[in-house]
């Protein structure tokens, strides 16, 4: 990729371009920001639409996102505490991008073959034993 020149700065493209892909990358973290563009979400809300995620790791992508200025992370003075997560303005700006992405699928999601959907660790199934 070209460097571009920003008056007297060097622009190296393909580096800022993976430092942008690095925000989103992740096992999680565009399913979780799809969910949070629908709307804001608690934790154990985003937990169970979220099949597969374990805690520890859907904790983790939330904390990477909201240090990245992605997710807004709000807790209420309430007993129990309530956590809301959301996304930022910034993240707003993704917004075309997600919509060509819906785009794309509407057009060619038939032609992708079927994956299974179980995310995460799977239990073993456990053989029960015969006298």
């Amino acid at each position: 990729m070209k460097k571009q020149t920003n008056g007297d700065v060097e622009i190296n493209m393909h580096e800022e371009m993976r430092r942008a892909f690095s925000l989103l990358s992740g096992k999680w973290k565009l399913e979780i920001m799809w969910l949070l563009n629908q709307r804001v979400y608690r934790f154990g809300e985003l937990r169970k639409a979220i099949p597969g995620i374990t805690q520890h790791m859907l904790t983790a992508q939330l904390r990477e996102l909201e240090a990245d200025g992605l997710v807004s992370r709000t807790v209420f003075a309430e007993v129990p505490p309530r956590v809301e997560y959301e996304i930022t303005p910034k993240a707003r700006g993704l917004g075309p991008t997600m919509e060509a992405l819906t785009a794309w699928w509407h057009e060619y999601g038939r032609t992708v073959p079927v994956k299974p959907t179980s995310r995460g660790r799977q239990a073993k199934a456990v053989k029960s034993k015969q006298k």
